[in-house]
């Protein structure tokens, strides 16, 4: 049975609170725009690699999923980067201070990007690594996980439409699903894909979108994550973190402030991962 896009939320339930940048809307969001953008050759590719039938949307969450068995721990720190700066004095990424001992989504893009295409490696190999690109090159859009501040705003406690939760999970899940318009359903994934694109396409961000993938060069792999990762981390001193929102109610003002970051971000990311793809296919 082809793997929907409904049944992730499940099954990360089943592991547990954790912090999945932009959730699994989001990811499935990311994934659903890159498919878009995908060349023929691209398209092969991925299906190559992914399996008859089996959709990028649909496997946006395995990296949250996996990391969270005995298996995947290993790869928890792939999902952020610990930026040491001092938001929202000063914001910046360094990559030999910030990236730790076990790794990061710097150098998780990076390894990954090598191992996709080695020929040496199974297709197994070659698949979940795939499969950590799409989700990783969501990860590293998010602001807060390019951030160290308050173990990237997940100690910031807050409340969202009256609810406890922390100012991470606002920005992973609730202010994404409430943007799509609703919660994790496939007609909602497509209607706020479809907007988004729209607006890469003829829209807000038709003059920007060059820049977005002007380092998609899968030879420097670590250069371009790290330019995503400073790019997403500016946000933090712009607006994310620039007021101490400890214990503020975030469906309101500050909702209203988060939500064209929030929609850039993942525009942001989608397009850049179908040009990865596409540059990967290429190379292959």
């Amino acid at each position: 049975m082809k793997p929907s896009f409904i049944c992730c939320s499940a099954m990360l339930a089943s592991y547990g609170p954790c912090a999945s940048a932009w959730g699994t809307l989001g990811h499935a969001t990311v994934a659903q725009i890159a498919s878009n953008y995908l060349t023929a050759q691209g398209k092969s590719y991925v299906a190559g690699l992914l399996g008859p039938g089996v959709t990028m949307p649909s496997i946006a969450s395995y990296a949250d999923t996996f990391r969270y068995t005995a298996d995947g721990k290993f790869s928890a720190p792939y999902h952020f980067i610990d930026a040491e700066d001092n938001p929202p004095t000063s914001c910046g990424v360094d990559l030999g201070r910030d990236c730790g001992a076990g790794g990061c989504v710097v150098s998780a893009i990076a390894n990954y990007t090598q191992r996709v295409n080695d020929g040496r490696r199974t297709l197994a190999n070659r698949k979940q690594a795939l499969e950590f690109l799409i989700h990783f090159i969501g990860d590293i859009t998010q602001p807060l996980h390019d951030e160290a501040e308050a173990l990237g705003g997940n100690q910031i406690a807050v409340t969202w439409q009256g609810q406890p939760t922390n100012l991470h999970a606002t920005w992973d899940t609730q202010m994404v699903e409430n943007d799509a318009g609703g919660g994790n359903t496939t007609a909602v994934l497509l209607a706020f894909a479809s907007r988004l694109q729209a607006a890469i396409d003829t829209g807000a961000y038709a003059s920007q979108k060059a820049t977005w993938v002007s380092c998609v060069n899968v030879n420097t792999a670590s250069a371009c994550a790290l330019q995503w990762a400073q790019d997403a981390n500016a946000y933090n001193c712009q607006y994310v973190l620039k007021a101490n929102e400890t214990g503020q109610e975030l469906s309101g003002s500050y909702y209203t402030g988060a939500k064209p970051i929030i929609e850039i971000q993942i525009a942001k990311a989608g397009y850049r991962l179908g040009a990865w793809i596409n540059a990967l296919a290429a190379a292959a």
